[in-house]
């Protein structure tokens, strides 16, 4: 003993602190390699079928009159909007395969933060792969006893919110002076 107390039990994992990944953070090669080809995927097998099918269907519901054309110029505002939303609808719904590809990565910050978010919502309490210590069994005791040293690690590398209260700033009981009489006044015809 080196005259510190080690608290760890012997097979409790420690997790491993979270790579700090903001606005100037500058991908790896393997990562824009990965940002390229979830663009490119994103699109084509996303993106596109998305939007043509979206443009199909709105043109369909305007041709049997249940949507109704533009006077002036036609289908095509309605097309539009319905291409720009399957767009968007694509990208958005490859998100998650993204994701996956960067938590597959080796030795990448970006896959390392991912996959530490993954376990951290997918754990009790914060603890990594561990029961949390409100979890009772038989015997009515904890299996797993945090040190003061642990909980300060873990009250530094999760973020701390605090609980809002509804707010009641425009319930019934507010007062808005708004009625439902008819307001009387001077005619003016």
């Amino acid at each position: 003993m080196n005259g510190r107390a080690d608290f760890r039990e012997p097979n409790a994992e420690v997790p491993r602190p979270i790579p700090h990944i903001g606005a100037d953070y500058i991908p790896t090669e393997e990562e824009r390699r990965v940002f390229a080809e979830c663009n490119d995927e994103s699109f084509w097998f996303r993106s596109v079928p998305l939007a043509a099918t979206s443009m199909l269907i709105t043109q369909g519901l305007i041709s049997k009159g249940i949507l109704s054309s533009h006077p002036k110029y036609g289908s095509i505002p309605k097309l539009i909007f319905a291409c720009i939303m399957g767009y968007f609808a694509g990208k958005l719904s490859y998100v998650k395969t993204c994701q996956e590809k960067f938590r597959n990565l080796e030795n990448s910050p970006l896959g390392e933060a991912l996959r530490s978010g993954q376990a951290r919502r997918s754990s009790p309490s914060g603890h990594y792969s561990q029961k949390s210590k409100y979890d009772s069994n038989l015997g009515g005791h904890s299996s797993f006893v945090t040190s003061p040293a642990a909980d300060n690690i873990e009250k530094e590398m999760l973020p701390h919110y605090e609980p809002i209260p509804f707010s009641a700033s425009m319930n019934e009981s507010t007062p808005t002076g708004i009625t439902d009489h008819i307001a009387q006044g001077r005619n003016f015809s």
